[in-house]
């Protein structure tokens, strides 16, 4: 029997070809982005029920009911649904609520009686698909719902931080929106001039864009122009005078040890390392900390030595199941990481992996959007543990005042 012979497939690819190839991806890009964000705004903050109000300020249901009931409150009461008896919440309502009755200590950039030096998050990893990104902007929205003002610095030119804020990173952001321009000079182009609102209350964004690889020729350029050229420090200086407008400001890196991520460790007081229980991710981890070390070793021989609050490794997408590796790895992430292991995880689930499909984290969700039980089992041990981060900070505040 003569077998049929099919075409060989010529598999050959052109650098020549690439362009065409790219502008068809981005064009397939931009529609499913219209579908997925679509209708403008592209993204709208949650809504809250009575209960979630009363949760988050930390008292009980009848004592918000009785302060929105009187005459004299100077509080939102929300818009009544059905009857009257449930109402619902704007999260600028919420975070008003939060900010003047809850038991939660509110910092003086809030209450407007006085200033304090807002704090510095960095969160980082080598490996993708570790959360970072959205473990980024879940602790940036927890920490809002404690009436805090918060400002996230996308310095990942994937500016997939950038798109969780609502924003086409290459349609409604260009490098100039960026710390590019503060990078290429300092002393005209303000940090603060680059800070853009975004769809949630109290948080602000300054966004990236994929020209942001231009950092990592151009400040290697300026330590071969200039031998005192402090690279490490210019991503820092930019942002002190924002310390005073944000009570935490989180930095989002790249999956690598560019010369921008090396700025934002350099920058920050504190670090936090999502780490998902696999193999391959904890091998990815242990080799950051080892190339890490190499380069912190030779800002200690310059005497450059500096102190991180803490660093928080996080587990993150931890699969519960009786087949799943993360009892094993849990137990290689405590011999390695000991105290800096927090006992908060957060568990793997749809709900996420949904999230992530609409551009979205579980804070974005409201109650109505998914099952009750599922979400909280996500979105608690994050709540918590924006609460152990901002615990860290609010006895050294107090004490400043």
């Amino acid at each position: 029997m003569k077998m049929t012979e099919l075409p060989a497939v010529d598999r050959h690819v052109m650098l020549s070809q690439l362009k065409e190839f790219a502008g068809r991806l981005s064009s397939m890009t931009d529609e499913l982005r219209d579908q997925i964000l679509a209708p403008r705004p592209r993204k709208n903050a949650p809504v809250f029920t009575t209960a979630e109000l009363a949760e988050m300020c930390g008292i009980e249901r009848s004592k918000i009911q009785y302060l929105y009931n009187r005459e004299d409150n100077p509080l939102p009461a929300g818009e009544a649904q059905g009857s009257g008896r449930t109402r619902i919440f704007t999260l600028a309502e919420v975070r008003q609520w939060v900010q003047q009755v809850s038991t939660i200590w509110q910092s003086p950039i809030v209450t407007g009686h006085g200033a304090h030096r807002g704090k510095i998050l960095i969160t980082a990893n080598f490996k993708g698909g570790s959360c970072k990104t959205t473990t980024t902007m879940c602790i940036a929205q927890g920490l809002s719902l404690r009436g805090r003002r918060v400002l996230v610095v996308d310095l990942d030119p994937q500016a997939s931080l950038s798109e969780l804020c609502g924003l086409y990173a290459e349609k409604d952001v260009t490098w100039e929106d960026t710390v590019l321009p503060y990078i290429y000079d300092p002393h005209t182009v303000p940090l603060e001039s680059k800070v853009q609102s975004t769809y949630w209350d109290g948080l602000d964004v300054i966004p990236a864009h994929n020209f942001l690889h231009d950092a990592e020729f151009f400040l290697p350029s300026m330590v071969n122009k200039k031998q005192d050229f402090e690279f490490w420090s210019v991503l820092r200086n930019g942002l002190e005078p924002l310390r005073e407008r944000y009570d935490y400001i989180i930095l989002d890196s790249a999956p690598s040890l560019s010369y921008l991520t090396l700025n934002g460790l350099m920058a920050a007081d504190s670090m936090v390392m999502p780490l998902v229980p696999e193999s391959l991710d904890f091998i990815s981890s242990v080799s950051f900390w080892s190339l890490f070390a190499e380069v912190a070793e030779g800002f200690v021989q310059r005497e450059l030595d500096k102190r991180f609050d803490f660093i928080s490794v996080l587990l993150s997408k931890v699969d519960y199941g009786p087949t799943a590796s993360a009892q094993v790895v849990r137990g290689w992430a405590q011999r390695a990481y000991g105290e800096w292991l927090t006992a908060t995880e957060v568990p793997a689930s749809s709900v996420m992996s949904n999230g992530a499909l609409a551009f979205s984290t579980v804070f974005d969700l409201s109650r109505s959007d998914t099952v009750t039980k599922t979400l909280a089992r996500v979105k608690q041990p994050l709540v918590d543990y924006c609460k152990w981060i901002d615990d860290q900070y609010v006895a050294e505040w107090r004490d400043e005042q």
